[in-house]
């Protein structure tokens, strides 16, 4: 079990990552760099995460820990589908288009013709995760009879098409800012909403 000392140097490395990730971009960001922001030896670094390429793939699997811990608590309630979905709905929009979120989707496409394993990790920790466990949430609502016709598949992917759109690639490519909140629980609002009127009881 991790320390509290150890958390504070994981925490402080994060940090670390994702400012020196900002000012110099995924192929410049070295180990010892990070390790000198974060006030910590390159051994430290190299001994916690083996390489950059996994120390930037614990970043997004901490970046998609929250969501999905949600998930599966909401999958195991008795509650509302459609409420559990106005819960996450602001926690999936910070997922994908949240400050780090979106340097890290940057970076992403910076490694794609270096080493590719930064998508891979964002595709793995994100959609191919994420997305299955709002379907499972979905396929529990139809079960219970909170949701009527369409299928699980059908109903998650229109919500998150709904929701997210291409907020993400907008924010990637610069041409919106960060959310704010009003704007999460708006774009949360009209997600459910279609649901609702489409499938709702």
């Amino acid at each position: 079990m991790e320390t509290a000392k150890q958390k504070e140097r994981r925490v402080r490395i994060e940090k670390a990552a994702y400012d020196v990730l900002e000012k110099k971009g995924y192929k410049g960001a070295s180990m010892l760099d990070i390790a000198r922001q974060a006030g910590c030896s390159n051994e430290t670094l190299y001994r916690w995460y083996g390489n950059k390429q996994a120390l930037f793939a614990s970043l997004v699997a901490a970046n998609a820990a929250a969501v999905k811990t949600q998930l599966e608590k909401s999958i195991q309630e008795d509650g509302d589908t459609i409420e559990e979905l106005r819960l996450l709905g602001p926690q999936l929009l910070e997922l994908v288009t949240s400050r780090r979120a979106i340097a890290l989707n940057r970076a992403a496409a910076g490694d794609v013709y270096h080493t590719g394993t930064l998508g891979e990790a964002i595709a793995r920790e994100g959609k191919n995760t994420v997305a299955p466990l709002v379907e499972r949430l979905v396929r529990v609502g139809l079960d219970r009879k909170l949701l009527h016709r369409g299928n699980s598949d059908e109903i998650a992917g229109l919500f998150l098409m709904v929701l997210i759109g291409d907020t993400q690639i907008q924010r990637v490519i610069g041409v919106i800012p960060e959310l704010t909140e009003a704007q999460k629980e708006d774009r949360t609002d009209r997600a459910c909403a279609v649901i609702q009127k489409l499938y709702g009881a």
